[in-house]
């Protein structure tokens, strides 16, 4: 298998290694295939957190393809899209993704499971995973448009699935998959660097004590780049502490002013609004240097216009942007979320050496749910917030 995984870019390699190869099926496991309802948290309606709802009779999430995976949840996470997706962000998206030919009635995503971070094991497998085996360890970024992590099981593609790291609990695991997929996307897919190419860049990461800019701090820097970090001044010491260079406190001045003398190769935006009119003016010109932001109004505009129209005016908005700044010499790009299982194996083996670590900064209980929502909806981030499914998954009432 170790050679198998250090071939994806292999295309048969990458074959055998997510998906199997056909006349080689693996059995299902029969341990859940008999279950019908699971405990879950789950929305009926789009609202704030008065639409959360425990039940003990979710629909047990079955396996629909033969490359699906039944994982049960060790434990979950929190992101600011959860909060987000609680009250309808994205939901014209989401049920294009979910319903591409539109055969279902409006709200047939309901009940609706958020939660886009898992640490699980593997109960079941489809017939062609071969990368798999039930009692895996795993951990995953879980799609948008999928049913979430904040229940007793998940289905996932083996394509999104990896080996989680060896030197992480499942809570510490749980932390870290949909943030540093999409710090991954942004830095390594959209802005360019890698571990061959970063060493000596120099890099400005707005915003960068939440949970997309602490991976992206310890990205940079364990492969040699330089970090220039914004936050605010309570989370100095810990951006510092993940090894950022220079911290530039925003609330001591606007952040433009402080850095007036100062070029980036590469600006990682995860602030958005007024960010964008000062930032690229930081970039240095003709040289390749890029801005990427993870702030844009993709599934504003289809929520607001609807699915054509919001593609539309979307791609004619990021067109004219990317032109306006490409004359003046620098790069303006969209960054976004990509699940990823071999991604998550290249973040696992940077974990396990010691590289990038999760950033916890807070512990709830499967029972504390709504709770937890509510924490994450207050913003000033200080890292993950985490939920301990397997402990007490069946003493909510």
């Amino acid at each position: 298998s170790g050679f198998v995984r250090r071939s994806v870019s292999c295309t048969g390699a990458l074959l055998l290694r997510r998906t199997g190869f056909p006349g080689h099926p693996r059995p299902f496991s029969g341990s859940a295939a008999r279950r019908a309802v699971m405990p879950a948290w789950v929305i009926d309606r789009y609202g704030t957190n008065e639409v959360l709802r425990f039940t003990k009779n979710a629909p047990f999430p079955v396996i629909q393809y033969p490359n699906e995976v039944t994982v049960k949840v060790h434990a979950a996470a929190l992101n600011p899209i959860d909060v987000s997706m609680r009250g309808g962000y994205g939901a014209a998206t989401m049920a294009m993704k979910r319903d591409p030919l539109n055969l279902n009635q409006a709200g047939s995503e309901f009940p609706l499971i958020l939660g886009r971070d898992v640490s699980g094991v593997i109960m079941e497998c489809g017939l062609d995973v071969a990368y798999f085996k039930p009692g895996d360890e795993v951990w995953a970024a879980i799609p948008p448009w999928k049913q979430g992590s904040l229940a007793e099981f998940v289905v996932l593609s083996a394509n999104e699935v990896s080996h989680k790291p060896k030197s992480l609990s499942h809570p510490e695991a749980a932390a870290l998959p949909y943030t540093a997929s999409t710090a991954w996307s942004a830095v390594v897919n959209t802005g360019g660097l890698n571990k061959d190419n970063c060493a000596k860049k120099r890099v400005l990461i707005l915003g960068a004590s939440g949970g997309v800019g602490t991976f992206a701090v310890q990205l940079v820097k364990a492969w040699g780049g330089h970090v220039t970090a914004t936050c605010s001044g309570a989370a100095e010491r810990l951006v510092r502490e993940l090894g950022a260079d220079a911290v530039v406190d925003y609330g001591t001045g606007p952040i433009q002013n402080q850095l007036s003398s100062e070029r980036f190769d590469l600006i990682l935006d995860n602030v958005g609004g007024e960010t964008e009119r000062w930032a690229l003016a930081l970039l240095k010109p003709w040289s390749g240097a890029k801005y990427v932001t993870l702030v844009t109004p993709f599934l504003r505009n289809t929520d607001t216009l609807g699915i054509a129209d919001g593609m539309f005016q979307t791609g004619v908005t990021v067109a004219t942007k990317a032109l306006k700044h490409l004359t003046k010499g620098v790069h303006y790009r969209w960054g976004f979320f990509i699940p990823s299982g071999p991604a998550l194996d290249d973040i696992s083996d940077m974990v396990d050496a010691g590289q990038v670590r999760p950033v916890v900064e807070a512990h709830y209980s499967f029972a504390q749910v709504p709770d937890a929502f509510l924490k994450v909806e207050g913003g000033h981030a200080r890292g993950k917030t985490v939920i301990d499914i397997i402990s007490d998954e069946h003493e909510c009432v």
